[in-house]
């Protein structure tokens, strides 16, 4: 489990960057329409849309754009013309990069990923090329206030969670997706805050970079990030938090 508190760490310091985009609504938008497709409107049934509506309020998102979301996916033909894909490949000095893309037309975002990865000094690689590197887990962000950490993270692993990781301020759990939603309600009901549950692809372990490298590596996933037809993307570079820091200026 030795990447995924680094990663965790990595996604929440380049969050506020990404939260910036002007496309981020739309993104949320079309995640929410395909989830609420695949298994209704209901979010109280319907694990998938809770925690995309989640990840969007999370950034501000108003509800009136959730709700216009949850309606076109039921009602009209947008959500059905979307399909779910990812792409592999490799990043400045050989990292893994996994992207998961919603798209209408799979010509037009293969290209436009291949040519990110081309520009950014990678190389988009086959299906299933760096899948392997990551796994595909559950990840719950819990603020402990004067709760006991060490009886957080045993009601945790009690609950079902593969892992806990006791950082400065905030605990990570980690857990099967299967796993992810009944870990989160037993969070709850321990009377901690949760401020994010999610699935994620974590890396097993991680590469180590230096600044230069680094650099190129978050260029490139922000210049993936910012094509309309990606959702999300995930590497296994280990950036150093002065060069986050720094980026992030």
């Amino acid at each position: 489990m030795s990447g995924h508190s680094k990663w965790a760490q990595i996604k929440r310091q380049k969050g506020a960057n990404d939260a910036k985009r002007g496309q981020i609504f739309t993104k949320f938008g079309r995640e929410i329409m395909v989830a609420a497709r695949q298994g209704g409107p209901d979010p109280e049934s319907n694990f998938r849309l809770r925690l995309a509506i989640q990840r969007a309020r999370e950034q501000n998102m108003p509800m009136e754009n959730i709700d216009r979301a949850i309606k076109r996916a039921t009602g009209g033909a947008e959500a059905s013309t979307l399909e779910e894909t990812t792409y592999e490949g490799y990043g400045p000095s050989g990292v893994a990069v996994y992207v998961e893309a919603l798209t209408d037309n799979r010509n037009r975002t293969v290209a436009d990923v291949r040519n990110v990865f081309t520009r950014g000094g990678g190389s988009l690689g086959e299906a299933g090329c760096v899948a392997w590197l990551f796994d595909a887990l559950g990840i719950i962000t819990v603020e402990p206030g004067g709760a006991d950490q060490d009886e957080l993270a045993l009601t945790a692993i009690d609950a079902g969670a593969d892992d806990v990781k006791v950082e400065d301020g905030y605990i990570e759990i980690y857990a099967q997706p299967q796993d992810l939603e009944a870990v989160r309600k037993t969070m709850e009901g321990s009377g901690v805050k949760v401020t994010a549950a999610e699935l994620s692809m974590v890396p097993k372990t991680m590469v180590p970079l230096e600044e230069k490298e680094s650099l190129q590596t978050l260029r490139l996933m922000d210049k993936l990030e910012e094509l309309d037809d990606v959702q999300r993307v995930y590497t296994n570079a280990d950036i150093p938090d002065e060069v986050l820091k720094k980026y992030e200026g």
